[in-house]
C-alpha cells in the first residue's frame, strides 16, 4: 500500500492548500520570532527549514512543521536565563540548543523511542499549554499598549502594564483589537487566509495614515541573507547546560508535534510511524540551528489549516515553502511595515485554542489528575516556562509514582456459579470459596511497592482468613518482578508455610513465571507456578493437588 504521505493524485489540491498556508506561515513566522527575543529573519529560516527538511524524512501528510509559540517561549526562557543580557551570547546559546535538540531528535529516532511523548501525561500538557498561553498573551499586551517594561515573568509584568496605564497607546491598542477582532471573526472561515488579510490591512493602514507616526511600533528591517552553516563558539559548561535544556525542549517540541500529527492520522486512517517523525524533526531542527533558525515543530493550528485547505500529501507543505520563498523575495518591504500590534494580534490569536477551560474542567468531574493539571498551570504562572515545566512533569512523575506505590491488594470471590473471580469489596454478592484465600494486587509490583503490597497479604493470613487451607495470590497487574519483588515473595512463601498455608500462584506472565522458576524458592514447588487462571488455581486446591 503507497505512503499516503507521498502517493501520487491530482496536483491542484494540494496546490490550492499550499498557497492558502503560506499566507498563514509567514506572519506567524515572524511573530513568533518577536517570543523568542530573536530577530524576525529567524521564524523565516525555521519556516524554511522545517517545511523543506521534514518532508524529506517525515511521514505525516498535512503535518507542517515551523517555529511554534510553546517552543519559542521555551527558548527565550532558556536564552535569557544564560545570557545575562548579552546579545550577542544569547544569539549563539540559542543556535546551540537548536542544534543539540536537532540532535537528541536524531539520536532518539535511531534508537526507536518513539514513545517518549507518553512519559508526559495529558493532563500536564493541558496544564502546561493553558498556563503557557497566559503567559505568552499577556507578554504580548506591551507591544499592543506600547510601553516598556521592565520584567519578563508574568506578575510582575502585569503590574508593569498597569503602572503604565496613563502611558497606554490609544493608536496601537485600536490597531491591535481590530486585528484580533478580524481574526476572530474569521475563525469559522477556515480555508480564508485570515492571518494574510490580517498583514495587508495592517500594512494598508501604515502606508494611509503612518501608524508609526501615533507611536505604534512597526516590525522593521528584516535581514534575509542566508548565513554559512555554523557550529557556535560556546565553553563546554555552557554546553552542558544547553544539553540539559535540550531535552526539556525536546519534550515540548515532540509532544506537541506527535499530538498534532496523531491526530490527523487517527482521523484519516493514516498509518502512525513515531520514529520517522522523530527523525524528521530532528533533520529540521538541526538545519535551523545551522542556517540561524528557531526551534520547529508540527504546530496544530497550522497543520490544521494545512487539511482543513485541502491537502491531499506532502506536496502541500512543499508548495507552501515555495510560495513563502517567493513572497519573501517580493514582498519583504512590505512584511517590514507591519505594525506590531497586529503581529502580538496574531500570535495572541494564536494560542487562545490553548484556553481550553472545558478540557482542564472534565479532570474534576472524572476526579482524576486535578492537581496535576493545577500545578502545572500554576507552575509555568509562578515559576516561569522552564522551570513551570520540569516541576509539571516532576508532579506527574511523583503522582504516577504514588498510585503505583500505595498499597492496594483485593480479596477476590467467586461471582455466582461461574468461573469470574471479582473484587469481594466492590461486589458483594461474589463468595469467597471455603478454605481459601485468594488475592490480587492491584497494581504491579516492582521495589517500591512490594513490601507494603505483600504486608496485607500477611496481615490477611495472621488474621486467620484461610488458615485451614491454601492462599491464592494472582499477579495478573504484574508483567514482570524485580529482584526485591522475588526476594520478597519467597519471604511470603516462608511466611504462609509458618501459618501451614499452601500457596499457588495465578496468572502469571511468561517472564514472571520464569523468573520465579529460576529463583527455586525454598517451599516454592514448580507446581504453584503452572496455574493459568484463579479459576484454575481454585480447582486446583479442591481437588487436593500439593503446593506446599
Amino acid at each position: 500500500m503507497a505512503d499516503p504521505a507521498t502517493r501520487s493524485g491530482p496536483l491542484l489540491p494540494d496546490l490550492v492548500a499550499g498557497l492558502s498556508v503560506a499566507g498563514l506561515l509567514v506572519p506567524e513566522a515572524v511573530a513568533y520570532s518577536g517570543i523568542a527575543g530573536l530577530p524576525p529573519e529567524y521564524g523565516v529560516i525555521a519556516l524554511l527549514a522545517g517545511l523543506t527538511c521534514y518532508g524529506l524524512v517525515g511521514r505525516s501528510r498535512f503535518a507542517i512543521v515551523s517555529a511554534t509559540s510553546s517552543s519559542a517561549a521555551v527558548l527565550a526562557a532558556a536564552t535569557a536565563s544564560l545570557a545575562g543580557g548579552d546579545p550577542g551570547l544569547r544569539l549563539a546559546l540559542a543556535a546551540g540548543l537548536i542544534l543539540l535538540t536537532g540532535l537528541f531528535f536524531l539520536a532518539a529516532g535511531f534508537a526507536r523511542m518513539g514513545a517518549m511523548s507518553d512519559f508526559i501525561a495529558k493532563p500536564v500538557l493541558r496544564g502546561f499549554a493553558f498556563g503557557l498561553a497566559v503567559v505568552i498573551i499577556v507578554g504580548q499586551l506591551p507591544k499592543v499598549l506600547g510601553v516598556p517594561v521592565a520584567h519578563t515573568d508574568i506578575l510582575r509584568l502585569a503590574v508593569d502594564l498597569l503602572d503604565q496605564l496613563p502611558h497606554w497607546n490609544p493608536a496601537g491598542l485600536a490597531v491591535g483589537t481590530t486585528a484580533l477582532v478580524l481574526l476572530f471573526l474569521l475563525k469559522p472561515y477556515r480555508r480564508v487566509p485570515s492571518t494574510l488579510l490580517t498583514i495587508v490591512l495592517g500594512v494598508a493602514a501604515q502606508l494611509a495614515w503612518g501608524l508609526d507616526r501615533h507611536g505604534v511600533a512597526l516590525v522593521g528591517s528584516i535581514d534575509l541573507s542566508l548565513p554559512v552553516p555554523s557550529v557556535p563558539d560556546l565553553t563546554r559548561a555552557e554546553w552542558l547546560r544547553l544539553g540539559e535544556l535540550a531535552f526539556a525542549l525536546l519534550f515540548v517540541l515532540y509532544a506537541e508535534s506527535y499530538g498534532s500529527v496523531r491526530t490527523f492520522a487517527l482521523k484519516h486512517g493514516d498509518a502512525m510511524a513515531a520514529d520517522r517523525e522523530l527523525l524528521g524533526l530532528g533533520l529540521a531542527n538541526l538545519a535551523s540551528g545551522l542556517f540561524g533558525g528557531m526551534p520547529v515543530g508540527a504546530g496544530y493550528s497550522a497543520t490544521s489549516a494545512n487539511e482543513a485547505a485541502g491537502a491531499r500529501s506532502k506536496r502541500a507543505a512543499w508548495v507552501a515553502a515555495l510560495v513563502v520563498l517567493a513572497l519573501i523575495l517580493t514582498l519583504l518591504p512590505y512584511v517590514e511595515l507591519t505594525p506590531q500590534p497586529v503581529l502580538a494580534a496574531i500570535v495572541i490569536h494564536a494560542v487562545s485554542h490553548s484556553l481550553d477551560l472545558p478540557a482542564i474542567r472534565v479532570y474534576f468531574r472524572w476526579r482524576r489528575d486535578r492537581v496535576v493539571a493545577l500545578s502545572a498551570v500554576a507552575a509555568v504562572l509562578v515559576l516561569g516556562v522552564m522551570d513551570g515545566l520540569l516541576v509539571a512533569v516532576g508532579v506527574s512523575l511523583l503522582m504516577t509514582l504514588r498510585g503505583l506505590s500505595e498499597p492496594k491488594v483485593s480479596v477476590l470471590g467467586r461471582l455466582g456459579q461461574g468461573h469470574d473471580f471479582v473484587n469481594v469489596a466492590a461486589h458483594p454478592e461474589a463468595r469467597p470459596v471455603p478454605g481459601l484465600l485468594i488475592m490480587r494486587p492491584e497494581a504491579p509490583l516492582f521495589f517500591a511497592n512490594v513490601d507494603r503490597m505483600l504486608a496485607l497479604v500477611r496481615h490477611q493470613i495472621a488474621a486467620g482468613h484461610g488458615a485451614a487451607g491454601t492462599l491464592i495470590l494472582s499477579l495478573e497487574e504484574s508483567p514482570d518482578l524485580d529482584g526485591t519483588c522475588v526476594e520478597s515473595l519467597a519471604e511470603l512463601v516462608a511466611f504462609a508455610h509458618r501459618h501451614g498455608i499452601a500457596l499457588l500462584f495465578a496468572r502469571l506472565h511468561d517472564p514472571v513465571r520464569e523468573v520465579l522458576a529460576r529463583a527455586a524458592i525454598p517451599l516454592l514447588p514448580p507446581a504453584a507456578l503452572t496455574n493459568w487462571s484463579v479459576d484454575d488455581a481454585v480447582s486446583r486446591a479442591l481437588d487436593g493437588v500439593p503446593g506446599r
